[in-house]
């Protein structure tokens, strides 16, 4: 599901305007939704505004990422770098210590991910400086946003509450941004594209929505780094919608990255 909403961010000719739909259409069924589930607890709130904040980061650097450089090069690398830092500030804030065989499956992931990154994109070209800075800035966003909600939905008690309070205080920001960037005319464009928004924003919430849950259950790393794999699907997507070229060193990437999903299994 989140490789399959970078996807559309990337295909659509405006990604601003793309992004913004996601969060809109995303926020609109997390308001929906809201009466059937709890409140999270008072404790959890500061982490959800904080969160917010930090998902919106996330959005509007990634926009620009895909603005620079390939879908096969930016995702990898934007998602990839993550895991890694999750898993060493957990380990020193959280006490979330990994067994060696575990610690070896999320480095053998995070690995992957950047050979996928750093090893060429269409045409196996070299990655463009501006993609890569903007990258490595949505990874950092990533890895505070993914620690911010780890704890915060141990806190709220709820996991589908924080997250759906997650995704209207982001819908929020993401508005406020759009005007103070584009005035109104930032949303002309969303009509027409209602449809790929619509696909994107139950993608990118349904998959959110998964991963959260899963941070209440199991250690914040670990589930940060599986739900790196998704790179696999980004890559095939990659493939065979947009035609970028797979080679040697992507399957060596995927075949480490398949490596550690089984590590991580059988541990």
């Amino acid at each position: 599901m989140h490789a399959g909403w970078n996807a559309v961010v990337k295909i659509g000719l405006d990604r601003f305007a793309s992004i913004l739909l996601l969060a809109l259409v995303q926020s609109g069924i997390a308001l929906v939704l809201l009466p059937w589930f709890a409140v999270p607890a008072p404790a959890a709130w500061p982490w959800l505004a904080a969160s917010a904040l930090l998902h919106s980061g996330y959005k509007i650097f990634l926009i620009r990422a895909y603005a620079h450089g390939d879908l096969s090069q930016v995702y990898p690398l934007a998602r990839g770098a993550a895991p890694m830092a999750v898993a060493l500030v957990a380990a020193g804030t959280l006490g979330e210590a990994l067994s060696p065989v575990t610690a070896a499956a999320v480095a053998a992931i995070g690995v992957g991910v950047m050979v996928m990154a750093f090893k060429g994109g269409a045409g196996r070209r070299a990655m463009p400086p501006r993609a890569f800075l903007y990258a490595i800035a949505t990874a950092a966003f990533t890895a505070a946003y993914t620690l911010v909600d780890g704890i915060g939905a141990r806190l709220a008690g709820t996991a589908s509450g924080f997250t759906l309070w997650l995704f209207v205080g982001d819908g929020l920001v993401m508005i406020a941004y759009a005007l103070s960037a584009r005035g109104t005319a930032a949303f002309a464009p969303l009509a027409s594209s209602w449809r790929s928004g619509l696909v994107a924003g139950v993608l990118s919430l349904g998959s959110y929505w998964i991963a959260i849950w899963a941070f209440t259950l199991a250690p914040i790393a670990l589930v940060a780094a599986l739900r790196e794999t998704s790179v696999l699907f980004a890559a095939a997507i990659a493939a065979v919608f947009l035609k970028e070229p797979v080679s040697r060193w992507r399957w060596l990437a995927i075949g480490l990255v398949l490596a550690g999903i089984a590590a991580i299994r059988l541990a």
